[in-house]
Protein backbone atom coordinates (compact mmCIF):
# COMPACT_ATOMS: atom_id res chain seq x y z
CA UNK A 1 0.00 0.00 0.00
CA UNK A 2 3.03 2.34 0.87
CA UNK A 3 4.55 1.91 -2.82
CA UNK A 4 1.39 1.84 -4.30
CA UNK A 5 0.37 5.67 -2.79
CA UNK A 6 4.42 6.59 -2.91
CA UNK A 7 4.72 8.58 -5.87
CA UNK A 8 2.88 12.32 -5.27
CA UNK A 9 0.89 12.07 -8.56
CA UNK A 10 -0.99 8.84 -7.05
CA UNK A 11 -1.63 10.91 -3.76
CA UNK A 12 -2.63 13.50 -5.00
CA UNK A 13 -5.03 11.35 -7.24
CA UNK A 14 -6.47 9.95 -4.11
CA UNK A 15 -6.87 13.02 -2.18
CA UNK A 16 -8.62 14.56 -5.28
CA UNK A 17 -11.35 11.41 -5.56
CA UNK A 18 -11.92 11.72 -1.89
CA UNK A 19 -12.88 15.18 -1.76
CA UNK A 20 -15.01 14.91 -4.53
CA UNK A 21 -16.54 11.74 -3.54
CA UNK A 22 -16.95 13.78 0.33
CA UNK A 23 -18.51 16.60 -1.84
CA UNK A 24 -20.71 14.42 -3.85
CA UNK A 25 -22.02 12.27 -1.15
CA UNK A 26 -22.77 15.14 0.84
CA UNK A 27 -24.57 17.25 -2.22
CA UNK A 28 -26.41 14.27 -3.58
CA UNK A 29 -27.81 13.58 0.62
CA UNK A 30 -28.87 17.23 0.42
CA UNK A 31 -30.80 16.78 -2.62
CA UNK A 32 -32.58 13.90 -1.51
CA UNK A 33 -33.72 15.23 1.52
CA UNK A 34 -34.64 18.05 -0.37
CA UNK A 35 -36.34 16.37 -3.15
CA UNK A 36 -37.98 13.86 -0.17
CA UNK A 37 -39.31 17.22 1.36
CA UNK A 38 -40.46 18.90 -1.47
CA UNK A 39 -42.30 15.86 -2.87
CA UNK A 40 -44.07 15.18 1.23
CA UNK A 41 -45.32 18.55 1.14
CA UNK A 42 -46.67 18.43 -2.14
CA UNK A 43 -48.23 14.91 -0.82
CA UNK A 44 -49.28 16.91 2.36
CA UNK A 45 -50.99 19.56 0.19
CA UNK A 46 -52.85 17.27 -1.58
CA UNK A 47 -54.18 15.17 1.14
CA UNK A 48 -55.05 18.46 3.15
CA UNK A 49 -56.95 19.63 0.04
CA UNK A 50 -59.25 16.48 0.46
CA UNK A 51 -59.58 16.59 3.81
CA UNK A 52 -61.30 20.04 3.49
CA UNK A 53 -63.27 19.09 0.64
CA UNK A 54 -64.82 16.62 2.32
CA UNK A 55 -65.05 19.06 5.82
CA UNK A 56 -66.58 21.72 3.74
CA UNK A 57 -69.59 19.37 2.34
CA UNK A 58 -69.87 18.41 6.63
CA UNK A 59 -70.16 22.18 6.92
CA UNK A 60 -72.37 22.38 4.27
CA UNK A 61 -74.96 19.67 6.39
CA UNK A 62 -74.07 16.87 3.93
CA UNK A 63 -74.84 13.23 5.49
CA UNK A 64 -72.35 10.57 6.27
CA UNK A 65 -73.56 8.31 3.32
CA UNK A 66 -73.65 11.39 0.70
CA UNK A 67 -69.91 12.54 1.19
CA UNK A 68 -67.62 12.46 -1.60
CA UNK A 69 -65.07 9.81 -0.03
CA UNK A 70 -64.23 7.50 -2.65
CA UNK A 71 -63.73 9.91 -5.38
CA UNK A 72 -60.03 10.10 -5.70
CA UNK A 73 -59.14 7.02 -4.63
CA UNK A 74 -58.16 8.10 -1.43
CA UNK A 75 -58.16 7.07 2.03
CA UNK A 76 -60.90 9.01 4.05
CA UNK A 77 -61.95 8.99 7.68
CA UNK A 78 -64.38 11.09 9.84
CA UNK A 79 -63.76 10.57 13.03
CA UNK A 80 -66.49 11.76 15.79
CA UNK A 81 -65.20 14.09 18.78
CA UNK A 82 -64.73 10.66 21.63
CA UNK A 83 -62.35 8.94 18.42
CA UNK A 84 -65.28 6.93 16.77
CA UNK A 85 -65.27 6.35 13.65
CA UNK A 86 -68.52 7.67 11.46
CA UNK A 87 -67.77 7.70 7.93
CA UNK A 88 -64.91 5.98 5.88
CA UNK A 89 -64.37 5.21 1.90
CA UNK A 90 -65.80 2.11 1.15
CA UNK A 91 -62.99 0.62 -0.51
CA UNK A 92 -60.88 0.83 2.69
CA UNK A 93 -59.69 -2.54 4.67
CA UNK A 94 -57.00 -1.73 6.35
CA UNK A 95 -55.03 1.53 7.92
CA UNK A 96 -52.60 3.64 9.94
CA UNK A 97 -51.30 7.01 11.14
CA UNK A 98 -54.70 8.37 11.32
CA UNK A 99 -56.45 8.54 14.61
CA UNK A 100 -58.10 5.13 14.44
CA UNK A 101 -57.33 2.08 12.26
CA UNK A 102 -61.25 1.31 12.53
CA UNK A 103 -62.01 0.49 8.51
CA UNK A 104 -65.94 0.62 8.88
CA UNK A 105 -68.16 3.24 10.66
CA UNK A 106 -70.39 2.46 13.72
CA UNK A 107 -73.67 1.87 12.56
CA UNK A 108 -76.65 4.36 13.61
CA UNK A 109 -78.57 3.79 16.60
CA UNK A 110 -81.09 5.65 19.03
CA UNK A 111 -79.70 7.60 21.82
CA UNK A 112 -81.27 7.89 24.98
CA UNK A 113 -82.64 11.46 26.06
CA UNK A 114 -81.82 12.40 29.83
CA UNK A 115 -85.62 10.99 30.41
CA UNK A 116 -84.94 7.62 28.69
CA UNK A 117 -86.90 8.14 25.68
CA UNK A 118 -85.98 7.40 22.13
CA UNK A 119 -84.91 10.01 19.65
CA UNK A 120 -88.48 8.20 18.08
CA UNK A 121 -90.56 9.98 21.53
CA UNK A 122 -90.06 13.08 20.45
CA UNK A 123 -91.24 12.88 17.08
CA UNK A 124 -88.85 14.20 15.39
CA UNK A 125 -86.96 12.45 12.25
CA UNK A 126 -83.16 12.80 12.37
CA UNK A 127 -82.80 12.26 9.19
CA UNK A 128 -79.33 10.81 8.40
CA UNK A 129 -78.03 11.83 11.75
CA UNK A 130 -76.71 9.09 12.68
CA UNK A 131 -76.86 9.16 16.42
CA UNK A 132 -73.55 8.38 16.36
CA UNK A 133 -72.55 12.10 18.19
CA UNK A 134 -73.30 10.49 21.34
CA UNK A 135 -71.73 7.33 20.92
CA UNK A 136 -69.04 8.49 24.05
CA UNK A 137 -72.06 8.63 26.23
CA UNK A 138 -76.23 9.06 25.72
CA UNK A 139 -76.38 11.92 27.61
CA UNK A 140 -75.82 14.94 24.93
CA UNK A 141 -76.06 17.82 27.97
CA UNK A 142 -77.91 18.82 30.84
CA UNK A 143 -80.94 19.53 29.02
CA UNK A 144 -81.44 16.74 26.21
CA UNK A 145 -82.04 17.29 23.07
CA UNK A 146 -84.75 20.48 21.34
CA UNK A 147 -88.59 19.56 20.57
CA UNK A 148 -87.66 18.88 16.95
CA UNK A 149 -85.55 16.06 17.32
CA UNK A 150 -82.24 17.59 16.49
CA UNK A 151 -79.77 17.76 18.81
CA UNK A 152 -79.28 21.21 20.79
CA UNK A 153 -76.46 23.79 20.21
CA UNK A 154 -75.10 23.18 23.65
CA UNK A 155 -73.00 20.12 23.41
CA UNK A 156 -71.91 19.68 26.62
CA UNK A 157 -68.61 18.49 26.95
CA UNK A 158 -69.29 16.20 29.33
CA UNK A 159 -71.72 14.41 26.85
CA UNK A 160 -68.62 13.81 24.41
CA UNK A 161 -66.51 11.97 26.63
CA UNK A 162 -63.98 14.82 27.04
CA UNK A 163 -63.47 16.05 30.54
CA UNK A 164 -65.41 19.76 31.35
CA UNK A 165 -62.31 21.29 31.86
CA UNK A 166 -60.10 20.18 28.87
CA UNK A 167 -58.66 22.53 26.33
CA UNK A 168 -58.20 21.76 22.74
CA UNK A 169 -58.59 23.35 19.31
CA UNK A 170 -61.80 22.01 18.60
CA UNK A 171 -63.56 24.69 21.38
CA UNK A 172 -62.82 27.72 19.38
CA UNK A 173 -64.59 26.26 16.20
CA UNK A 174 -68.42 27.31 15.76
CA UNK A 175 -71.08 25.39 13.41
CA UNK A 176 -70.58 25.28 10.20
CA UNK A 177 -66.71 26.50 10.81
CA UNK A 178 -63.50 24.19 9.26
CA UNK A 179 -60.29 24.27 11.49
CA UNK A 180 -57.24 26.42 9.80
CA UNK A 181 -55.02 24.40 11.76
CA UNK A 182 -53.63 21.01 10.10
CA UNK A 183 -51.49 18.02 11.36
CA UNK A 184 -50.04 15.42 8.65
CA UNK A 185 -48.86 11.96 9.52
CA UNK A 186 -47.47 8.88 7.44
CA UNK A 187 -48.71 5.48 7.23
CA UNK A 188 -50.31 3.21 5.30
CA UNK A 189 -53.85 1.62 4.10
CA UNK A 190 -55.28 -1.12 1.69
CA UNK A 191 -57.39 -0.20 -0.71
CA UNK A 192 -58.91 -2.10 -3.12
CA UNK A 193 -56.34 -4.83 -2.66
CA UNK A 194 -53.46 -2.98 -2.37
CA UNK A 195 -51.06 -1.01 0.06
CA UNK A 196 -49.18 1.93 -0.41
CA UNK A 197 -47.60 4.31 2.19
CA UNK A 198 -50.09 7.81 2.56
CA UNK A 199 -49.41 11.33 3.86
CA UNK A 200 -52.53 11.84 5.98
CA UNK A 201 -53.95 15.42 6.73
CA UNK A 202 -56.17 15.73 9.61
CA UNK A 203 -58.77 18.64 9.41
CA UNK A 204 -61.11 19.47 12.32
CA UNK A 205 -64.48 20.65 11.03
CA UNK A 206 -67.85 21.35 13.89
CA UNK A 207 -71.09 20.77 12.25
CA UNK A 208 -74.65 21.45 13.69
CA UNK A 209 -76.33 18.57 14.88
CA UNK A 210 -72.89 16.33 14.97
CA UNK A 211 -70.57 18.38 16.69
CA UNK A 212 -67.19 18.46 16.02
CA UNK A 213 -65.31 16.16 13.65
CA UNK A 214 -61.60 15.24 12.51
CA UNK A 215 -61.58 14.66 8.96
CA UNK A 216 -58.59 12.28 7.75
CA UNK A 217 -57.59 11.63 4.17
CA UNK A 218 -54.76 10.79 2.40
CA UNK A 219 -52.45 11.54 -0.53
CA UNK A 220 -49.90 9.32 -1.65
CA UNK A 221 -46.37 8.73 -1.48
CA UNK A 222 -45.83 6.30 -4.46
CA UNK A 223 -44.70 9.40 -6.39
CA UNK A 224 -42.29 10.28 -3.89
CA UNK A 225 -41.04 7.44 -3.19
CA UNK A 226 -40.34 6.63 -6.86
CA UNK A 227 -38.94 9.56 -7.52
CA UNK A 228 -36.35 9.35 -4.32
CA UNK A 229 -35.54 5.94 -5.61
CA UNK A 230 -35.09 6.83 -9.52
CA UNK A 231 -32.52 9.79 -8.13
CA UNK A 232 -31.21 7.38 -5.61
CA UNK A 233 -30.48 4.89 -8.48
CA UNK A 234 -29.08 7.83 -10.73
CA UNK A 235 -26.49 9.38 -8.27
CA UNK A 236 -25.36 5.62 -7.31
CA UNK A 237 -24.86 4.77 -10.82
CA UNK A 238 -23.32 7.94 -11.90
CA UNK A 239 -20.98 8.55 -8.80
CA UNK A 240 -18.56 5.96 -9.68
CA UNK A 241 -18.15 7.05 -13.24
CA UNK A 242 -17.77 10.47 -12.17
CA UNK A 243 -15.25 9.73 -9.98
CA UNK A 244 -13.34 7.47 -12.42
CA UNK A 245 -13.52 10.11 -14.57
CA UNK A 246 -12.19 12.74 -11.88
CA UNK A 247 -9.55 10.37 -10.89
CA UNK A 248 -8.60 10.18 -14.48
CA UNK A 249 -8.40 13.94 -15.12
CA UNK A 250 -6.26 14.18 -12.02
CA UNK A 251 -3.96 11.38 -12.29
CA UNK A 252 -3.23 13.01 -16.65
CA UNK A 253 -3.21 16.34 -15.50
CA UNK A 254 -0.83 15.56 -12.51
CA UNK A 255 1.64 13.54 -14.54
CA UNK A 256 1.89 16.59 -17.12
CA UNK A 257 2.23 19.04 -14.01
CA UNK A 258 5.32 16.60 -12.59
CA UNK A 259 6.67 15.67 -15.95
CA UNK A 260 9.12 18.40 -15.82
CA UNK A 261 10.27 17.38 -12.39
CA UNK A 262 10.95 13.98 -13.55
CA UNK A 263 13.34 16.17 -16.37
CA UNK A 264 15.03 17.50 -13.23
CA UNK A 265 15.51 14.53 -11.34
CA UNK A 266 16.76 12.79 -14.38
CA UNK A 267 19.35 15.30 -15.46
CA UNK A 268 19.99 15.51 -11.64
CA UNK A 269 20.79 12.11 -11.56
CA UNK A 270 22.95 12.16 -14.82
CA UNK A 271 25.33 15.30 -13.23
CA UNK A 272 25.54 13.24 -10.22
CA UNK A 273 27.32 9.94 -12.15
CA UNK A 274 29.27 12.12 -14.68
CA UNK A 275 30.29 14.75 -12.26
CA UNK A 276 29.93 17.52 -15.33
CA UNK A 277 28.82 20.28 -13.38
CA UNK A 278 28.26 22.07 -16.37
CA UNK A 279 25.22 20.51 -17.24
CA UNK A 280 22.08 22.23 -16.28
CA UNK A 281 18.45 20.78 -15.98
CA UNK A 282 16.32 21.93 -18.76
CA UNK A 283 13.50 24.78 -17.39
CA UNK A 284 10.27 24.93 -18.94
CA UNK A 285 8.83 27.13 -20.73
CA UNK A 286 5.94 28.22 -17.56
CA UNK A 287 6.26 30.82 -14.90
CA UNK A 288 5.09 28.13 -11.93
CA UNK A 289 6.32 26.88 -9.41
CA UNK A 290 8.15 23.65 -11.19
CA UNK A 291 10.05 26.83 -13.42
CA UNK A 292 11.39 28.15 -10.40
CA UNK A 293 12.79 25.03 -8.76
CA UNK A 294 14.12 24.39 -12.37
CA UNK A 295 16.15 27.92 -12.52
CA UNK A 296 16.98 27.88 -8.62
CA UNK A 297 18.67 24.28 -9.01
CA UNK A 298 20.19 25.70 -12.25
CA UNK A 299 21.82 28.39 -10.53
CA UNK A 300 23.06 25.99 -7.28
CA UNK A 301 24.38 24.13 -9.72
CA UNK A 302 26.25 27.13 -11.19
CA UNK A 303 27.65 28.14 -8.05
CA UNK A 304 28.54 24.26 -6.71
CA UNK A 305 30.46 24.74 -10.32
CA UNK A 306 32.09 27.94 -9.23
CA UNK A 307 33.04 26.75 -6.01
CA UNK A 308 34.59 23.10 -7.16
CA UNK A 309 36.57 25.56 -9.19
CA UNK A 310 37.87 27.87 -6.79
CA UNK A 311 38.57 24.85 -4.81
CA UNK A 312 40.69 23.40 -7.58
CA UNK A 313 42.56 26.32 -8.30
CA UNK A 314 43.10 26.78 -4.95
CA UNK A 315 44.61 23.48 -4.61
CA UNK A 316 46.72 23.37 -7.69
CA UNK A 317 48.29 26.85 -6.30
CA UNK A 318 48.79 25.83 -2.81
CA UNK A 319 50.62 22.77 -4.02
CA UNK A 320 52.33 25.09 -6.79
CA UNK A 321 53.33 27.94 -3.88
CA UNK A 322 54.49 25.07 -1.44
CA UNK A 323 56.64 23.31 -4.26
CA UNK A 324 59.39 26.28 -4.65
CA UNK A 325 59.93 26.82 -0.48
CA UNK A 326 60.31 23.27 -0.04
CA UNK A 327 62.27 22.65 -3.13
CA UNK A 328 65.09 25.57 -2.23
CA UNK A 329 64.89 24.06 0.95
CA UNK A 330 65.43 20.69 -0.29
CA UNK A 331 68.14 21.63 -1.99
CA UNK A 332 69.88 23.72 0.47
CA UNK A 333 69.78 20.80 2.67
CA UNK A 334 71.28 18.26 0.33
CA UNK A 335 73.49 21.06 -0.35
CA UNK A 336 74.84 21.31 3.14
CA UNK A 337 74.93 17.73 3.77
CA UNK A 338 77.70 16.72 0.91
CA UNK A 339 79.52 20.17 1.85
CA UNK A 340 78.82 21.62 4.95
CA UNK A 341 80.66 24.43 4.70
CA UNK A 342 78.13 25.46 1.76
CA UNK A 343 75.30 25.36 4.25
CA UNK A 344 72.93 28.68 4.01
CA UNK A 345 71.60 28.36 7.40
CA UNK A 346 69.88 32.08 6.68
CA UNK A 347 68.14 31.02 3.48
CA UNK A 348 67.25 27.55 4.78
CA UNK A 349 65.24 29.50 7.88
CA UNK A 350 63.60 32.47 5.32
CA UNK A 351 62.13 29.46 3.47
CA UNK A 352 61.40 27.34 6.54
CA UNK A 353 59.22 30.98 7.93
CA UNK A 354 57.86 31.30 4.48
CA UNK A 355 56.61 28.00 4.46
CA UNK A 356 55.38 28.47 8.06
CA UNK A 357 53.58 31.79 6.82
CA UNK A 358 52.15 30.10 3.72
CA UNK A 359 50.69 26.87 5.81
CA UNK A 360 49.33 29.36 8.25
CA UNK A 361 47.69 31.08 5.30
CA UNK A 362 46.53 27.92 4.02
CA UNK A 363 44.83 26.71 7.05
CA UNK A 364 42.98 30.23 7.53
CA UNK A 365 41.21 30.07 4.65
CA UNK A 366 40.46 26.50 5.12
CA UNK A 367 38.73 27.74 8.40
CA UNK A 368 36.94 30.37 6.89
CA UNK A 369 35.46 28.34 3.79
CA UNK A 370 34.09 25.94 6.02
CA UNK A 371 32.00 28.66 7.66
CA UNK A 372 33.68 29.54 10.70
CA UNK A 373 31.92 32.83 12.60
CA UNK A 374 34.18 34.93 14.62
CA UNK A 375 33.74 35.25 18.19
CA UNK A 376 31.60 38.66 19.69
CA UNK A 377 34.12 39.88 21.76
CA UNK A 378 33.72 43.81 21.38
CA UNK A 379 37.19 45.88 20.94
CA UNK A 380 37.96 49.36 20.22
CA UNK A 381 39.29 49.39 16.43
CA UNK A 382 41.58 52.38 16.82
CA UNK A 383 43.45 50.71 19.35
CA UNK A 384 44.11 47.68 16.96
CA UNK A 385 45.34 50.01 14.15
CA UNK A 386 47.59 51.89 16.50
CA UNK A 387 48.98 48.44 18.07
CA UNK A 388 49.24 46.94 14.40
CA UNK A 389 51.25 50.89 13.13
CA UNK A 390 53.75 50.75 15.96
CA UNK A 391 54.79 47.22 14.91
CA UNK A 392 56.11 48.45 11.65
CA UNK A 393 58.50 51.24 10.96
CA UNK A 394 56.76 54.26 8.55
CA UNK A 395 53.66 53.60 9.53
CA UNK A 396 51.77 56.34 10.89
CA UNK A 397 48.23 56.37 12.64
CA UNK A 398 45.40 58.44 12.65
CA UNK A 399 42.44 56.82 14.47
CA UNK A 400 39.29 58.28 16.35
CA UNK A 401 37.38 55.77 18.74
CA UNK A 402 35.32 53.06 17.24
CA UNK A 403 34.14 50.12 18.78
CA UNK A 404 33.46 46.86 16.84
CA UNK A 405 32.30 43.30 17.89
CA UNK A 406 34.21 40.05 16.12
CA UNK A 407 37.27 37.95 16.26
CA UNK A 408 40.07 40.63 17.52
CA UNK A 409 42.73 38.21 16.34
CA UNK A 410 41.08 37.65 12.71
CA UNK A 411 41.18 41.56 12.72
CA UNK A 412 44.68 42.47 13.54
CA UNK A 413 45.74 39.43 10.22
CA UNK A 414 43.41 41.90 8.31
CA UNK A 415 44.80 45.12 9.13
CA UNK A 416 48.81 43.68 9.64
CA UNK A 417 47.61 41.75 5.99
CA UNK A 418 46.66 45.01 4.42
CA UNK A 419 49.61 46.90 5.97
CA UNK A 420 52.40 44.84 4.77
CA UNK A 421 50.84 44.98 1.11
CA UNK A 422 51.25 48.80 1.58
CA UNK A 423 54.56 48.76 2.84
CA UNK A 424 55.66 46.15 -0.04
CA UNK A 425 54.43 48.95 -2.52
CA UNK A 426 54.75 52.42 -0.97
CA UNK A 427 57.42 54.36 -1.57
CA UNK A 428 57.87 56.33 1.37
CA UNK A 429 54.78 56.75 3.17
CA UNK A 430 51.93 54.12 4.92
CA UNK A 431 48.93 55.57 6.63
CA UNK A 432 46.02 54.30 8.56
CA UNK A 433 43.17 56.13 9.71
CA UNK A 434 39.93 54.90 11.63
CA UNK A 435 36.81 57.17 12.21
CA UNK A 436 32.89 56.46 12.32
CA UNK A 437 30.46 56.94 9.23
CA UNK A 438 27.01 56.39 10.89
CA UNK A 439 26.39 52.80 11.78
CA UNK A 440 30.33 52.07 10.73
CA UNK A 441 33.22 51.71 11.50
CA UNK A 442 35.52 52.97 8.60
CA UNK A 443 39.15 52.10 8.55
CA UNK A 444 41.75 52.96 5.95
CA UNK A 445 44.99 52.02 4.53
CA UNK A 446 46.90 54.59 2.29
CA UNK A 447 50.26 54.41 0.46
CA UNK A 448 52.25 56.58 -1.94
CA UNK A 449 53.14 53.88 -4.23
CA UNK A 450 52.10 53.16 -7.87
CA UNK A 451 48.78 52.40 -7.27
CA UNK A 452 46.25 49.46 -8.29
CA UNK A 453 45.00 49.97 -11.73
CA UNK A 454 41.24 50.76 -11.92
CA UNK A 455 40.71 47.02 -14.20
CA UNK A 456 42.56 45.04 -11.20
CA UNK A 457 40.74 46.18 -7.84
CA UNK A 458 38.48 42.90 -7.87
CA UNK A 459 41.13 41.09 -9.37
CA UNK A 460 43.63 41.52 -6.57
CA UNK A 461 41.55 40.03 -3.97
CA UNK A 462 41.47 36.19 -6.04
CA UNK A 463 43.60 33.91 -4.48
CA UNK A 464 47.38 33.57 -5.24
CA UNK A 465 46.70 36.83 -7.57
CA UNK A 466 49.72 38.34 -7.99
CA UNK A 467 49.42 42.06 -10.28
CA UNK A 468 53.84 41.88 -10.45
CA UNK A 469 54.84 38.33 -11.80
CA UNK A 470 58.68 39.59 -12.19
CA UNK A 471 59.04 40.67 -8.53
CA UNK A 472 60.90 37.70 -6.54
CA UNK A 473 58.66 35.56 -4.12
CA UNK A 474 60.35 36.87 -1.14
CA UNK A 475 59.34 40.50 -2.04
CA UNK A 476 55.55 39.54 -3.00
CA UNK A 477 54.52 36.99 -0.82
CA UNK A 478 52.23 34.11 -1.98
CA UNK A 479 49.03 36.38 -3.01
CA UNK A 480 47.06 35.54 0.09
CA UNK A 481 47.21 38.33 2.15
CA UNK A 482 44.23 40.30 0.41
CA UNK A 483 42.02 37.33 -0.70
CA UNK A 484 42.47 36.29 3.50
CA UNK A 485 41.66 40.03 4.46
CA UNK A 486 38.63 40.26 2.26
CA UNK A 487 36.59 36.79 3.81
CA UNK A 488 37.39 38.21 6.94
CA UNK A 489 35.96 40.98 6.49
CA UNK A 490 32.86 39.50 5.22
CA UNK A 491 33.06 36.99 8.31
CA UNK A 492 32.25 40.09 10.04
CA UNK A 493 29.45 41.14 8.14
CA UNK A 494 31.63 44.03 6.10
CA UNK A 495 33.39 45.06 2.84
CA UNK A 496 36.90 45.67 1.83
CA UNK A 497 37.68 47.68 -1.02
CA UNK A 498 40.53 49.13 -3.11
CA UNK A 499 40.42 52.50 -4.36
CA UNK A 500 43.12 55.62 -5.22
CA UNK A 501 44.22 57.01 -2.25
CA UNK A 502 44.88 61.15 -2.31
CA UNK A 503 48.68 60.99 -3.40
CA UNK A 504 47.91 58.38 -6.29
CA UNK A 505 49.03 55.47 -4.29
CA UNK A 506 46.38 52.55 -3.22
CA UNK A 507 43.59 52.98 -0.28
CA UNK A 508 42.29 50.37 1.14
CA UNK A 509 38.56 51.17 2.83
CA UNK A 510 37.07 48.58 5.42
CA UNK A 511 34.03 49.33 6.54
CA UNK A 512 32.33 47.16 9.53
CA UNK A 513 29.36 47.21 11.74
CA UNK A 514 30.00 50.06 14.93
CA UNK A 515 29.04 48.46 17.94
CA UNK A 516 26.06 50.40 19.97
Amino acid sequence: MSRLFGSVRARATLAATVVVAIALVAAGTAVLLSLRSNLNDQAGTEAERSAREVAADLSGGASYDRLRLDDDQRPVQVVDATGVLVAASEDLRRISGTGTGVVKPRPPRPTDAAGGATADDHGGDRGDDDGGDGHGGDDKGGDGKDGDGKGGDDRGKDGRGRGGGEDDDYTSLRPGQIGAEVSFADGSATLDGDTADYRFAAVAVSVQSKGELTVYAGAPLAAEQAAVRTALTVMLTGLPLLLAVVAAVTWRVTRRALLPVEGIRSEMAAITASEDLARRVPVPDTQDEVAGLARTTNETLAALETSVERQRRFVADASHELRSPIASLRTQLEVGAAHPELLDVTGAVEDTVRLQRLAADLLLLARLDAGERPSGTRFDLAALAREEALRRPGVTAHCASAEVVGSRGQLARLLGNLLDNARRHARSRVAVTVRTDGAWAVLEVADDGAGVPAAERERIFERFVRLDEARSRDDGGAGLGLAIARDVARRHGGTLTAGEAAEGGALFTLRLPASA
